[in-house]
C-alpha cells in the first residue's frame, strides 16, 4: 500500500468492556465498537447501514446495563430504607430517651418544645393565607390577587399579624441577627488567623528543638539526660482498655531506676479492680517499676485522684510527671522525645503531645471527631504553642514539670476540665508550655453518640465554670496586657462562649424564626458561603476527610445545641454542670495492641525464674475477664432517642415546609438537610449501632 494511502489501513478501534453484573454466575463480555470510517463516507451505502444495526446493538448493550446498574441502585436504596425503618422501629419500641440533665423536664427543652409549637400553629395558619392570596414575594412586599380579599375576618386578622411582624417583631429580631453575624464574622477572622499562622508554621518549618539530643540507653546514663520521671495511669471503671495502657506505658525507653508508674484506680465495681490489679502484679512480676493505688474516699474524680497520688511521700524524689488517660497507648520512644525539651529550660512547664486515634475510621461519627481534633491539634495548639507558649493543656498524653504543678496550686476539684483549670494557672504564675506535632500518642475516639454527647457536655460546661472561677485571677495577675486579652477574649469568650451561642441562636433558633418573620432578613452568605469556607479550612489537617465535608457541617451544627446547653449550665451553674461521667471506651485495639506486644518482645526485662507471659494465656485471660464483666452488667448497650434534637429537627423541617411558600431557595435547602441532619442524630442513627 502506498504510503500516502496510510490512513486507509483497516484498524481496529473496538474497545473491550467488561459487564459486571450481580450474581457471579451471570456475566458476560462484550466489545463496543466506534463507528468506523465508512458509517461517515458512505452513509446511505448498505455497509453503513450494516455498521448502524451493529452500533444499534451496541446502544441495546449499553442501555442494558445502564438499566441493570440503576436496578441495582434502587434496590440498595429500598434495601438502606427498610433498614432505617427497622432501626427508627426499634427506637420508638425502646422508649428508652437522653437521661442527661433530664431534658424532658429541663428549661431548655421547654423552650424549644414551645418554639416547635408556635412554628406548627404559624405554619398552618400562613398556609391558610397563602391559598387566600397572601403571596410573599419580597422583603416588605405582598401582593394580593384581589384587592376585595382584604375584607373578611380571616383576612384582616392576618393583616394585623402582619403589622405586628413589620412594627414589633422584625426590628429586635433583625438587631439579634447583626449581632449574631458580627459575632460570626469575628469567630470567623480568628479561625482564619489560626489557619495562616499554622501555614507560616510549616512554610518555614517552624517546631520546638530540644536543646539536649536523644541518647541511647543502651549507650549508658553517662552523658544522657534521664530526670526521674512518675508516669500516672488515671482510671475509673475501664476494663475494657487497662490492659493496653499499662502494657504500653511499661514498656516506655527509659532508665529502669528513674521511672515509676501508678495505677490510679478509682473503680467502684470489685471485678474491674481484681483485673487491674492482677495485671499491675503481673508486670511487677517481669520486672517494671509499678504501683497499684485505690482510693477508699473518691471525690473529685479525675482532679481527686491526681492529687492524691502527688500527695505520696516518694513524690518529692522525681522531676517530671507524665500522664496517660486509660485509652492512651504511648510509643516507647514517649519520654525520649518529650523530656529532652525541659532540658536547660527551666520556664517550661509542661510538653504536650498530639494525639491519634485506633479508630478514626470505625464509622461516620469517628470520622467527623477526627475532622474536629485535628484542627485543634495541629492548627490551634500547634500555633497556640509556637506564637504563646500557651494553650488548654488536654488532660493525657503530656509531661509536666513536678515543680510547676506545685507553685500553681496542684490539682483542683472545683470543674469539670481540670486539666485547663492547671493550665491557665501555671500560665498566670509564668510557665510556659512546647506542643510537639510530631509526637503522637494513640487513643480511642468515642464511637456511640451518647459518649460523645456526654463528653461534649464536660468538655463545654466545664470552660464556663473555669472563667467564673479564674476572671478575678487572671484580671490581677502580673501577666501582660497582651497575655490577659489573650485568655480572656479568645481563650475563653470567643472560642469557649461566643462559638456554641452565634451557631445555635443563628443556626437553629434565628433562621427558623425568619421563616415566619420573613421582613427580618438573614443573608444567604451567612446560611452558606461563610460557613461553607469555615468547613473548607476545617478539614484542611485531615485531607482525607473531604468527602466528609457536608455531613461535618450539618454535623457541627446539630452538635450546637449540646454545646450550648453546656455553655449555659456551666455559666449559671445549672443542671448538671458539675456532672462527670467517663467516656465509655471500646478496647477494640486492647488485644491487637498485647498480641504485637508480645510478637515483638518488647516487654521489660525480667528477672531470672519470673514467669513470662504467654500469648495464649493473655487471649484466654481476655476472654475470661469479658466473660465475668459481662455477667456484671445488668444494663446492656442500647441506642436512644434524644429529644431536643429530635424537637429541633421537627422546627427546622416545619421552617422548610413555610420557605417553600415564599421561593427561598438557599434557606430552603439548608433547612431541610439541616432538619434532616436533627431527625438521624436524635434518634441516634449516627455513631456505633446496637441491635
Amino acid at each position: 500500500m502506498a504510503p500516502s494511502l496510510w490512513w486507509a489501513k483497516e484498524t481496529h478501534r473496538g474497545t473491550p468492556v467488561v459487564v459486571k453484573m450481580e450474581k457471579p454466575n451471570n456475566w458476560s463480555m462484550v466489545e463496543l465498537e466506534s463507528p468506523s470510517d465508512e458509517d461517515f463516507i458512505y452513509p446511505n451505502d448498505a455497509v453503513a447501514k450494516g455498521g448502524r444495526n451493529r452500533n444499534a446493538k451496541q446502544l441495546t448493550w449499553v442501555l442494558l446495563l445502564k438499566a441493570h446498574r440503576a436496578a441495582g441502585c434502587l434496590t440498595s436504596i429500598a434495601a438502606a430504607f427498610v433498614s432505617l425503618t427497622s432501626a427508627i422501629r426499634r427506637r420508638v419500641a425502646s422508649g428508652r430517651t437522653d437521661g442527661l440533665d433530664s431534658s424532658s423536664k429541663s428549661r431548655f427543652f421547654t423552650c424549644i418544645k414551645a418554639f416547635l409549637w408556635l412554628s406548627l400553629v404559624l405554619l398552618c395558619f400562613e398556609m391558610a393565607a397563602y391559598f387566600k392570596g397572601w403571596h410573599f414575594r419580597q422583603p416588605d412586599l405582598y401582593s394580593l390577587a384581589d384587592a376585595a380579599v382584604v375584607r373578611g375576618a380571616f383576612n384582616s386578622l392576618y393583616s394585623t399579624w402582619v403589622l405586628i411582624r413589620v412594627g414589633y417583631l422584625a426590628p429586635p429580631l433583625q438587631l439579634l441577627i447583626t449581632l449574631c453575624i458580627v459575632l460570626f464574622l469575628i469567630q470567623s477572622l480568628d479561625r482564619l488567623i489560626l489557619c495562616l499562622g499554622c501555614l507560616w508554621i510549616k512554610l518555614r518549618n517552624i517546631k520546638p528543638v530540644a536543646k539536649h539530643g536523644i541518647v541511647d540507653l543502651e549507650s549508658g546514663d553517662g552523658d544522657g539526660y534521664f530526670p526521674m520521671v512518675l508516669v500516672q495511669i488515671p482510671m475509673c471503671n475501664e476494663k475494657e482498655v487497662y490492659q493496653q495502657s499499662i502494657a504500653a506505658v511499661c514498656n516506655l525507653e527509659w532508665p529502669k531506676g528513674r521511672m515509676l508508674v501508678q495505677v490510679l484506680d478509682d473503680s467502684d465495681d470489685l471485678i474491674t479492680q481484681s483485673m487491674i490489679k492482677e495485671e499491675v502484679h503481673k508486670w511487677q512480676e517481669n520486672g517494671a517499676n509499678i504501683i497499684y493505688r485505690h482510693r477508699v474516699i473518691r471525690e473529685g474524680y479525675k482532679a481527686g485522684n491526681l492529687k492524691s497520688a502527688m500527695n505520696c511521700s516518694y513524690v518529692k524524689d522525681y522531676e517530671f510527671v507524665a500522664i496517660f488517660d486509660a485509652d492512651f497507648q504511648p510509643n516507647p520512644d514517649f519520654l525520649m522525645r518529650t523530656i529532652p525539651h525541659f532540658k536547660d529550660n527551666e520556664e517550661v512547664g509542661l510538653v504536650q503531645a498530639r494525639w491519634s486515634f485506633v479508630n478514626k475510621d470505625e464509622n461516620l461519627l469517628t470520622r467527623l471527631q477526627l475532622i474536629n481534633l485535628a484542627f485543634h491539634f495541629e492548627v490551634e495548639q500547634q500555633v497556640n504553642g509556637i506564637f504563646l507558649n500557651f494553650f488548654g493543656f488536654n488532660g493525657t498524653a503530656g509531661v509536666w514539670r513536678i515543680k510547676a504543678l506545685e507553685e500553681s496550686g496542684g490539682w483542683l476539684e472545683r470543674t469539670t476540665v481540670e486539666d485547663m483549670d492547671i493550665a491557665v494557672r501555671a500560665h498566670l504564675h509564668g510557665w510556659k508550655f512546647v506542643f510537639l506535632n510530631d509526637v503522637e500518642c494513640q487513643c480511642e475516639l468515642p464511637e456511640s453518640y451518647e459518649a460523645y454527647r456526654k463528653q461534649q457536655h464536660r468538655w463545654h460546661s466545664g470552660p464556663m465554670q473555669l472563667f467564673r472561677l479564674c476572671l478575678p485571677a487572671i484580671i490581677r495577675s502580673e501577666i501582660s496586657i497582651i497575655k490577659k486579652a489573650n485568655l480572656i477574649f479568645l481563650f475563653f469568650l470567643l472560642r469557649k462562649l461566643i462559638l456554641p451561642f452565634y451557631s445555635f441562636t443563628l443556626f437553629c433558633i434565628i433562621l427558623p424564626m425568619t421563616m415566619f418573620v420573613p421582613e427580618a432578613t438573614l443573608p444567604s452568605w451567612v446560611v452558606c458561603y461563610i460557613p461553607a469556607i469555615m468547613s473548607f479550612l476545617n478539614i484542611l489537617p485531615a485531607p482525607k476527610s473531604f468527602p466528609f465535608i457536608v455531613p461535618y457541617l450539618l454535623f457541627e451544627n446539630t452538635m450546637s445545641v449540646t454545646k450550648f446547653n453546656a455553655m449555659i449550665s456551666g455559666l449559671f451553674q445549672l443542671g448538671s454542670a458539675y456532672e462527670w461521667v467517663v467516656t465509655k471506651k471500646s478496647g477494640r485495639s486492647s488485644e491487637g495492641d498485647l498480641i504485637s506486644l508480645v510478637e515483638k518482645d518488647q516487654l521489660p526485662t525480667r528477672h531470672k525464674n519470673s514467669s513470662e507471659p504467654n500469648l495464649d494465656e493473655m487471649r484466654e485471660e481476655i476472654m475470661q475477664q469479658e466473660q465475668l464483666a459481662a455477667q456484671k452488667e445488668k444494663k446492656k448497650k442500647h441506642n436512644r432517642i434524644y429529644t431536643k434534637e429530635l424537637a429541633l429537627a421537627f422546627l427546622l423541617l416545619t421552617a422548610s415546609a413555610r420557605s417553600l411558600l415564599s421561593a427561598q431557595g438557599i434557606h430552603f435547602y439548608f433547612l431541610l438537610f439541616q432538619g434532616i441532619s436533627f431527625l438521624l442524630v436524635g434518634l441516634d442513627l449516627i455513631g456505633e449501632q446496637v441491635e
